[in-house]
């Protein structure tokens, strides 16, 4: 994620790599690690809040709560030019309407802990469509890093899905919900490039969020008359939690690192995410972890750092 207002890194990229972490102060690495467990709580929050929601109902109450405080912190910052907005609500329909509608969905027909491996793959599907829209070079090793990361998705995809199924709560559709969702999620990073460049990504952001929240709207509407919603203290905690701190806190922390650490060095947050995700999936939901999910992490994991590792 970038800001046009970013400013240049602080640490050269030729600091070698025995003092590249000494060259941080402990509140910048403290935040990266925050960072990895507000982003990490998503999914096991999501699966929590949709015991009480139906999906459309839970994301639009997540950014009911997000979209007031991303509006507020635009105040005082550049106006989005009238001729963007088409390009801006589009992308807004695409990372909301798609992307994170998809994810839910997902979450729903998948344990927490594979719902949480198998949208880490969100900054591999950057690197590819990095690679068909920007024409950024994907290296070999970083074709080995893909290769190796959507070989473990498949142990993790079918690794549960024989007599257990029923009991851990996994469905092949919810596993191609999520797939679904890191796809419509990573070109949406990708295809805002142009937009944050030149307006910020405070401003791209937060009027994207809101015109896909707008539309998510009447079907969330739609939704409430198939189907009940219990507005209960878990249900709207886990939508505040993730509507306040994974999507707001979550930018302006992300942003707020990029002005002090190297976005190579900030990206450990990637690796860390799903090990938090997996472990509060077993302490707060009871998941168990088969070998076939263990096996399948670690080249997921594996996969994500060769893939990452390249500048």
């Amino acid at each position: 994620m970038t800001d046009s207002q970013v400013s240049p890194m602080v640490v050269s990229t030729t600091t070698p790599a025995y003092g590249l972490w000494s060259a941080y102060r402990p509140r910048h690495l403290g935040g990266m690690l925050l960072l990895a467990v507000m982003w990490g709580l998503s999914i096991p929050a999501t699966k929590l809040g949709l015991r009480d929601l139906p999906p459309l109902t839970l994301t639009a109450l997540r950014f009911a709560f997000a979209v007031p405080l991303m509006l507020f912190f635009t105040l005082g910052r550049q106006s989005l030019p009238k001729r963007a907005l088409p390009k801006v609500a589009a992308l807004g329909l695409l990372g909301i309407g798609v992307g994170q509608v998809a994810q839910t969905f997902g979450v729903e027909g998948t344990s927490a802990s594979v719902g949480t491996i198998v949208s880490a793959t969100i900054p591999l599907f950057i690197v590819v469509f990095a690679a068909i829209r920007l024409g950024q070079r994907v290296s070999p090793v970083q074709a080995m890093g893909l290769l190796t990361a959507f070989a473990g998705i498949t142990l993790v995809a079918l690794g549960d899905m024989g007599r257990g199924a029923v009991a851990s709560g996994n469905t092949l559709s919810g596993v191609v919900w999520i797939l679904v969702s890191s796809l419509a999620i990573a070109f949406y990073y990708v295809w805002s490039v142009e937009l944050t460049s030149a307006h910020g990504t405070a401003i791209v952001a937060a009027w994207s969020t809101t015109f896909g929240f707008l539309a998510l709207l009447p079907w969330a509407g739609w939704e409430w008359t198939r189907t009940s919603a219990h507005f209960t203290a878990i249900g709207v905690g886990a939508a505040a939690y993730l509507g306040v701190v994974v999507t707001v806190a979550g930018l302006y922390m992300w942003l707020g690192l990029l002005q002090v650490v190297p976005a190579r060095v900030a990206a450990g947050v990637q690796y860390l995410q799903p090990i938090v995700g997996i472990v509060a999936a077993a302490i707060l939901l009871g998941d168990r972890l088969g070998a076939g999910f263990v096996i399948g992490s670690l080249l997921v994991l594996t996969g994500l750092a060769i893939t990452l590792s390249r500048r």
